[in-house]
């Protein structure tokens, strides 16, 4: 294909659906860490007849089988809900479908929680609301039996295939079967999309002090959200373009499209079989004549070659903070997974400043706490995911502006009459304490307060 031709599937696939847009709907993905509170792996056998149990109790259908008979997936066809596990069977995940109130869908949450958490509860099991699996180290950590999964186990275990790149790779390919998120995605139009991205990218240093939920205990407790370093120093990250913030402006529709273009492609499927390659831009995907795949099988790890085919745009996967979609949303997902009493707090915090971005824009503007002071939006975020704040920062100042940007989400979940504004309760203890979920579970750590009181709390 052109270079036109490939800009334009990518127009069709990324901005279309966003064109004529007039219903606003929201989704919400909230994954959750298994714990064995016995101290020893997760036997993935209660988990099997946990899944049986949950289809049978809810008539969820399975629409996603492993190699070994096992279901991963299973959806409500009434709703839309999605009932699976994430990269493994250590890592549940509720998705659900598309709806119009924050109230609805927490309710489904709470029904579909507490049955999970009464089965798991005779095998002294428990989900927690923990962005890493405390038990990280005592688990299994071997990727769901299918062609997608063990492909990208492969690709994120591929590392030292590029440590000639001038970027550091961290030593946890795994990290997606004990790494767990609250991601939400909300319907936006095309006449908005520079300015949704462009705030809400600069928003991040902020959403970083509130929610940090992700620790790896023992190894690195100065980082409060490793979840970033997770994403950014892996395969996934060796063009920059696929992962993390935007350091540029995003200005026009335009600029977002030729952003997406930069993008890199390092898997298609063949044949049913998925197979991964190192990552090529978009672009130059399709001048290339021929490459080779690889995919795993028998337990080795065999080549192919194919052919780019102009429907392998549908495999171009991005992970940016603020990921454009092809259903017409934006996706925010630098979030962690939070304490589950707090579980709707992503939604209604990017929910409350949807329609609000223009005095966040402003807002942002007029501050000197954290914003113009020679560091841009992802070097912000870097400093404040860190346990240690740095000592330039006037840190009255910034949980003031933490305070302003929540009474401004307040206000806008007020203007849409559902009372959803009560789900933001969290976050104002936590600016009031100056503390997030991460930081509050080091700090009952370092008292000597044992582990497992936390996982109990934090679910």
């Amino acid at each position: 294909m052109t270079k036109e031709e490939v800009m334009n599937r990518l127009y069709d696939r990324y901005i279309r659906p966003t064109e004529n847009k007039k219903d606003r709907f929201i989704g919400v993905e909230i994954e959750m860490p298994i714990i064995n509170l016995n101290h020893t792996a997760v036997d993935f056998e209660i988990v099997h007849h946990l899944t049986k149990a949950f289809l049978k109790e809810f008539k969820f259908i399975p629409v996603g089988v492993d190699e070994q008979g096992h279901i991963y997936s299973a959806l409500d066809r009434e709703t839309g809900d999605i009932f699976s596990y994430d990269c493994s069977y250590n890592n549940m995940e509720f998705s659900f479908g598309k709806g119009k109130q924050l109230d609805t869908i927490h309710q489904r949450f709470r029904l579909y929680y507490d049955f999970v958490q009464n089965y798991f509860r005779q095998h002294n099991y428990t989900l927690t609301g923990m962005g890493i699996n405390p038990n990280r180290k005592l688990n299994y950590n071997i990727p769901i039996e299918n062609g997608r999964y063990k492909m990208l186990f492969h690709h994120l275990s591929s590392f030292s295939k590029y440590e000639w790149l001038p970027m550091y790779f961290h030593k946890y390919p795994q990290f997606g079967m004990f790494s767990s998120a609250s991601q939400v995605q909300l319907d936006v139009t095309k006449d908005k999309l520079p300015e949704v991205i462009n705030t809400f990218n600069q928003l991040e240093p902020i959403k970083g002090l509130l929610f940090s939920n992700s620790v790896l205990l023992g190894e690195n407790e100065e980082l409060l959200c490793c979840r970033d370093m997770l994403w950014e120093n892996s395969t996934h990250g060796i063009n920059p373009h696929n992962v993390g913030m935007y350091d540029c402006e995003i200005n026009t529709v335009d600029d977002l499209l030729n952003y997406i273009s930069t993008a890199a492609i390092y898997c298609v499927e063949r044949d049913g079989k998925y197979l991964n390659f190192k990552p090529v831009n978009i672009l130059e995907y399709f001048t290339v004549d021929k490459l080779t795949g690889e995919y795993p099988e028998d337990g080795e790890i065999k080549s192919v070659e194919f052919r780019p085919e102009p429907e392998d745009i549908a495999y171009l996967r991005t992970f940016k903070f603020e990921d454009l979609t092809y259903r017409g949303t934006i996706e925010f997902r630098s979030i962690c997974c939070q304490p589950i009493n707090d579980v709707m707090t992503t939604a209604a915090f990017h929910l409350g400043l949807m329609g609000k971005t223009e005095e966040l824009k402003k807002l942002i503007a007029e501050d000197d706490s954290i914003y113009h002071k020679g560091y841009n939006s992802s070097e912000l975020r870097r400093q404040l995911i860190c346990r240690e704040i740095p000592s330039y920062i006037d840190k009255d100042g910034l949980y003031s502006l933490a305070k302003n940007v929540l009474d401004l989400c307040s206000q806008g979940l007020e203007e849409r009459g559902y009372g959803e504004e009560k789900y933001l309760q969290s976050l104002y203890e936590r600016i009031e304490k100056r503390t997030n979920p991460a930081r509050t579970m080091l700090e009952r750590l370092d008292s000597g307060e044992r582990l497992d009181n936390i996982i109990r709390d934090y679910s």
